[in-house]
């Protein structure tokens, strides 16, 4: 398909959006832009600093309908983004858009053997039981931090299948 076919596509497809649903793009937009920034440029221990934001105050909708369309623009706009955003950029950047708006989610960062034994790290958020990225993908992934962190909360395991300890803020 050319690009200016693919071009049309997308902007039949935007112009078919509520004033609510292009600013929720909007927004996805540029804290997926942002979050991508910060998980390049900085240290791990900010970047969790950034997923454990205080809750910004609640809506009086439900939270499954915001997860549900947090989700989406997310994931919409990850998909057409000409950077990288994989889990991380795209949980962050979910984290950050629920957490504002008073949604109480969980960053989670976990960590796998893969087939030919290099490490595989993953990112998933959850609020509470509601799955919003990344959920599908981490089975079998050792949770290695949380953000916020749960009182009281410790890894899994400190070694990942008997390879070692791994300090995702000192690697």
């Amino acid at each position: 398909m050319s690009l200016e076919a693919r071009s049309h596509g997308l902007l039949a497809r935007l112009s078919r959006l509520s004033g609510a649903e292009a600013a929720l793009l909007a927004e996805a937009m540029l804290v997926l832009a942002f979050s991508s920034a910060a998980i390049r440029f900085l240290p791990f221990a900010q970047v969790g600093r950034l997923a454990s934001r205080r809750l910004g105050r609640a809506r009086p909708r439900p939270v499954e309908g915001l997860a549900g369309e947090v989700a989406w623009a997310v994931q919409a706009c990850a998909r057409r983004v000409p950077w990288r955003a994989v889990c991380f950029q795209q949980g962050l950047a979910s984290q950050i858009m629920l957490r504002r708006r008073g949604v109480d989610s969980t960053l989670y960062f976990g960590a796998a053997m893969g087939a030919e034994s290099e490490l595989a790290a993953h990112v998933w958020v959850k609020a509470g039981p509601i799955e919003i990225v990344g959920c599908r993908e981490a089975a079998g992934f050792a949770v290695l931090a949380t953000y916020p962190p749960a009182p009281g909360w410790r890894p899994q395991s400190n070694r990942i299948a008997g390879r070692g300890h791994f300090d995702p803020i000192r690697s």
